[in-house]
């Protein structure tokens, strides 16, 4: 059994290896340790010329580089392995059998390596630790888990190459002083601890951007766990944040609107729109369903108006017993003016009539009156619309909801439960029948058609069936 020591980088075990392969030394007959002398009786500080040329794939150099920096001792041991197999097993193309154990562990350990190199990007804070020579001084403390320091500098010379500065962490300090850069060893705690004005920028900054309507407290934690959090001077910003994220987000929902830009720069298609524009009124002072159709073709109580054809306003019986509400026009109900009339209007078209329900009785509309959409290539994708803009829209429907004033209402998916129901009211929890006897005497709540459109074939014809099982509750 021979004791091999790798030394402390990549570098050095890499002159380790190449001899102990050059000699015939098996992975079984090797074990790797620090510091506890070598086979050879003086490691050469360099690649020695041999009688026998390894020549082994780009990809396990890269591999190795990363695996290196890695805090697992059996780091050493696996890529000798590797590397075994590769020059002297003859698999030259074993790094591409990804299910094989040797290779799924060193792709392991690389990727734990390349994230925590990520992670030291992102939350190394530096603070002010004086000047010199006109220069600024820097320092930064982190606590890596892996030995990574060397690896993730190159960001920071390029990026901070103006100012000198000090990163420590215990497991290697990095130094750019004067435009030289110097590796020196770890440090078991932070040299310079006291705060300075930047980490009041950093909280002044961080607490600027929150936004708490998109609060995902899982995924920040994912992204930014906990374990780097006691160095991060916004860190004690975050419990408080959360804290009030609920209420802030209320009152964004509560209060006004910002004011939206008006006339597009284009004058001509302004002078269009100028001319098609009605005078502002109260929906619920109108006294027909044509007028709110034509009133809410003139709304710019949102962005939604801009990029989309036209309102596309309900249609149906005024006295209708039976009120149908769904999201928001898509492509076809955009070009046609009209609800419901692309594939998802079909397939409620289908449903209604085997529930027994004639549509051309029933009154049908949206919650939201304006095409969302995103461009992709030619195509236009729906998109969902945001709390603000369902908000926006509310007038409209309520206004409807009182002309028509129907004894059973038929909502369609979330948005429309939203708008009328409230937030709290949810389709996974809540299908069914609902008690809301402030909008109908009957409420059903289901699925859009178009979720239809989206499950699998195995599923389709189940769901199917029972979305049209649920239209029938309106008229059990």
């Amino acid at each position: 059994m021979h004791c091999l020591d790798p030394g402390d980088s990549f570098v050095t075990w890499r002159v380790v290896a190449r001899r102990a392969l050059e000699q015939g030394i098996s992975p079984a007959e090797v074990v790797w340790e620090a510091s506890v002398g070598s086979l050879f009786e003086e490691p050469p500080a360099v690649v020695a010329t041999t009688s026998e040329s390894f020549v082994v794939p780009p990809p396990f150099v890269s591999l190795a580089k990363d695996v290196s920096c890695h805090a697992d001792p059996r780091r050493w041991a696996l890529l000798y392995r590797l590397l075994w197999r590769i020059v002297k097993g003859g698999e030259r193309h074993l790094l591409e059998i990804a299910s094989d154990p040797d290779v799924a562990m060193g792709h392991r350990l690389a990727k734990n390596v390349r994230r925590e190199i990520h992670k030291m990007h992102a939350f190394v804070r530096f603070r002010k630790a004086g000047e010199a020579d006109g220069r600024e001084r820097f320092v930064a403390w982190f606590e890596p888990d892996h030995f990574i320091v060397e690896a993730a500098s190159p960001f920071f010379r390029k990026r901070f190459a103006n100012m000198d500065w000090s990163i420590f962490t215990p497991k290697g300090c990095a130094h750019w002083m004067g435009g030289e850069f110097k590796l020196t060893p770890g440090v078991p705690r932070d040299p310079c601890d006291q705060p300075d004005v930047l980490e009041g920028i950093w909280r002044t900054y961080y607490r600027s951007i929150f936004n708490p309507a998109r609060l995902k407290l899982k995924a920040m934690q994912s992204e930014m766990p906990r374990r780097y959090w006691k160095n991060l001077p916004e860190a004690d910003l975050i419990e408080e944040l959360s804290r009030e994220s609920k209420a802030r987000t209320r009152g964004m929902i509560d209060g006004p609107l910002r004011a939206v830009k008006g006339a597009p720069t284009n004058a001509y298609l302004g002078k269009l729109r100028e001319l098609s524009t009605f005078p502002e009124a109260d929906p619920a002072a109108s006294t027909s369903l044509h007028d709110i159709a034509r009133m809410t073709q003139a709304c710019r109580q949102c962005p939604l108006w801009e990029h989309a054809t036209a309102a596309v306003s309900g249609e149906g019986p005024e006295d209708a017993r039976i009120m149908i509400v769904g999201e928001q026009p898509g492509d076809r109900e955009d070009l046609e003016c009209r609800p419901f009339v692309g594939p998802a209007g079909q397939l409620l078209d289908r449903a209604l009539a085997e529930a027994g329900l004639d549509r051309s009785s029933c009154y049908v509309t949206n919650a939201v009156k304006h095409f969302k959409w995103t461009p992709r290539g030619k195509v236009r994708l729906h998109q969902k619309p945001g709390a603000g803009e369902i908000e926006a829209c509310k007038p409209w429907l309520l206004a409807e909801l009182t002309k028509v004033a129907p004894q059973i209402l038929i909502l369609l998916g979330g948005t429309a439960a939203k708008s009328l129901l409230g937030s709290d009211v949810q389709v996974t929890k809540h299908r069914g029948l609902v008690s809301a006897p402030q909008v109908a005497n009957r409420v059903v709540l289901t699925v859009h058609p178009s979720y239809l459109l989206r499950v699998d074939d195995l599923r389709k014809e189940a769901e199917f069936r029972r979305f049209v099982a649920d239209l029938k509750l309106a008229v059990q």
